[in-house]
């Protein structure tokens, strides 16, 4: 019972930080993006 506790836990926390890691890697993209126009305006 408590293996399985301890298991169903895991893949909880696993899967949330794998979902983190997606969403900060997608905001730093958007941010570069964002650079990338304002120098192609300033040009």
């Amino acid at each position: 019972m408590k293996k399985g506790i301890v298991a169903l836990l895991s893949v909880l926390v696993f899967t949330s930080a794998l979902t983190a890691c997606n969403t900060t890697r997608g905001v730093g993209e958007d941010v570069e993006a964002g650079g990338k126009a304002i120098q192609r305006s300033t040009q």
